[in-house]
């Protein structure tokens, strides 16, 4: 310690600066420096970017967990969102990211989406975001696995209207629609500008029709749909479309006037007749 020694002169910055500081950390490490002070302490329950992750509390990361992994690491998310959306600072209203990531497991989605509609209720939150997972990957799962998966999440969306009519990103895997699942999601998440569908489907004959006002990104990858039709999309932008069944074209678009970037990826198979850009984007009005 020289003569110059000034003390802790990280804790002598504005809050300010020290949230902006917090709000770059995932919300296990930002709440562990609550331990360093009483200041630091309050400063946890400022946080306007809350990412609360399963991952965080996985022992390792891989496609292929052990069930009381799983069981653990859940818990430990519905523990970390009760506790750090009850403790915050309610002079706060404004949440620019609310961001969960966890599994589709027993009770533990709903836990997790009733503190996030209290919350709803209460701030402004500018971006939420679902990243809703299933314990095993798609190369495990086969169709009763997607049906149960389906089950357990209508369930919860169900349960929680509050919380999925706020989102404004929505990822969902392995999972087995009825055919009027999805089209309830896009009713209810009035608010969605993301939407992401990984081997996802409602039957090898369904046609997917999307409507919705707002979604300016949406990804259906490895999902088995005839065909996925863009009705009206309006502010749509980004489409990724890859890993589709069908014989003829999988794909049409109508109302999609802002649409910018398409990424179109599948592995072509014996019974795939060859494709037409041309015939993919006939009808559009992008």
């Amino acid at each position: 310690m020289g003569k110059g020694y000034r003390g802790d002169r990280l804790s002598n910055l504005p809050d300010d600066i020290l949230l902006n500081f917090l709000d770059r950390l995932n919300v296990p490490n930002a709440a562990r420096t609550s331990i360093l002070s009483r200041r630091w302490s309050q400063l946890s329950t400022m946080l306007s970017r809350l990412t609360i992750s399963v991952f965080d509390f996985l022992p390792h990361i891989g496609p292929i967990f052990e069930i009381d992994e799983v069981v653990r690491s859940n818990a430990a998310v519905v523990e970390a969102t009760m506790s750090i959306l009850a403790r915050r600072d309610a002079a706060r209203k404004t949440i620019h990211l609310l961001s969960m990531t966890f599994f589709l497991k027993d009770g533990d989605p709903i836990s997790i989406g009733h503190a996030v509609t209290k919350t709803m209720a209460t701030h402004k939150v500018e971006m939420a975001e679902f990243i809703i997972m299933t314990e095993r990957d798609a190369s495990q799962c086969d169709d009763d696995d997607l049906a149960s998966y389906a089950k357990q999440f209508i369930s919860f969306f169900d349960a929680c209207p509050g919380a999925f009519g706020g989102l404004t990103r929505l990822h969902l895997e392995n999972l087995g629609f009825g055919k009027s699942d999805i089209t309830n999601i896009l009713i209810i998440c009035k608010l969605l500008k993301d939407l992401s569908l990984f081997h996802c489907h409602t039957g090898d004959t369904t046609t997917l029709q999307v409507d919705h006002s707002e979604l300016s990104d949406l990804s259906v990858v490895d999902c088995r749909f005839e065909e996925l039709l863009l009705n009206s999309v309006p502010k749509l932008t980004r489409l990724t479309f890859g890993g589709w069944i069908s014989f003829h074209y999988p794909l049409s678009l109508g109302d999609a006037p802002l649409l910018e970037a398409v990424n179109l990826t599948n592995e072509r198979r014996s019974w795939h007749k060859m494709v037409g850009l041309s015939k993919f984007l006939s009808g559009t009005s992008a």
